[in-house]
């Protein structure tokens, strides 16, 4: 698939144990197509490590971006979206792009951010099944596909499913 998303801004967010393929798939698929990523993570300087071990620094910190530096935010899973919930500035920040209509894409336990940032309420959801529960308690409709697009949000279950995962949220990003 190819789309010119030239001039379009992504946040990619990262914490330590992030599974590799969900960060580093989108990341570079979305810079072949113009768009321009930041690795956004709680602070620059720092190495977050992957599940495997494989080293990530953040290009910012979550306290010197906003919603509205950004068309589009990918939320990796692994462990990784345990630990970005736990600072209050990554969840503001997911927070008011959802609220602002930007396109929110999460994968694997991705979606226990948008648990956090209170954006299932009423919207169809995917994600790693052990999540389920969880997406389900905080409102989201569960479905068991590749990927699930409802509006602005676009999800997706494991590193397998990544293919589809893009697709959708290249698409959803181009007609932001």
């Amino acid at each position: 698939m190819s789309l010119d998303l030239k001039g379009k801004r992504v946040a990619i967010l990262v914490e330590k144990f992030y599974e590799d393929l969900e960060l580093w798939y989108p990341y570079y698929r979305l810079r072949e197509a113009g768009c321009l990523v930041k690795l956004v993570g709680p602070k620059v300087g720092e190495t977050y490590a992957s599940k495997h071990g494989y080293p990530c620094k953040p290009d910012t910190s979550m306290s010197e971006v906003t919603a509205d530096d950004f068309d589009g935010i990918i939320i990796p899973g692994g462990y990784s979206p345990d630990h970005m919930r736990r600072h209050p500035a990554m969840i503001d920040l997911v927070t008011t792009a959802a609220v602002k209509g930007k396109i929110l894409a999460a994968i694997c336990h991705g979606p226990w951010m948008l648990c956090s940032a209170k954006c299932l309420k009423g919207r169809k959801v995917t994600g790693f099944y052990a999540i389920k529960d969880d997406v389900v308690n905080a409102g989201g409709v569960w479905e068991d596909a590749a990927c699930v697009v409802d509006g602005n949000l676009v999800t997706s279950r494991t590193p397998a499913d990544l293919p589809d995962f893009m697709i959708g949220f290249m698409r959803a990003l181009a007609g932001s």
